[in-house]
């Protein structure tokens, strides 16, 4: 088993044993509040390192692509940084999930 798979089987056993406790609480889980804003900080600290690893490896990639053919670095250059908006929205999908989660919820 790969240690992604076994890092997702753990973050999948912990929120199963927080909804648990979530739905047996009395007065509809008011007790448990804290944990919306354990959720936000997981997702917001989960996105920023996905986000982060993308991005580092999209310009690691494109640096290696520029030297091996510097002729073609206003196309790579290009097409880098719209990879880079696109992977950065990502986090603003999060942190826009995480705000639900602190203020709506």
């Amino acid at each position: 088993m790969s240690k992604a798979v076994r890092i997702v089987l753990n973050v999948v056993a912990v929120m199963a044993l927080f909804s648990v406790s979530a739905f047996a609480a009395e007065n509809g889980g008011e007790t448990y509040k804290w944990a919306h804003y354990i959720a936000a900080g997981f997702g917001m600290g989960i996105a920023a390192f996905g986000t982060g690893m993308g991005q580092g490896k999209a310009i690691s990639s494109a640096v290696e692509g520029i030297s091996r053919n510097p002729s073609a670095s206003g196309k790579i250059s290009t097409t880098m940084i719209i990879g880079l908006a696109l992977i950065e929205s990502l986090a603003i999908y999060a942190l826009v999930v995480a705000l639900i989660l602190l203020f709506v919820v």
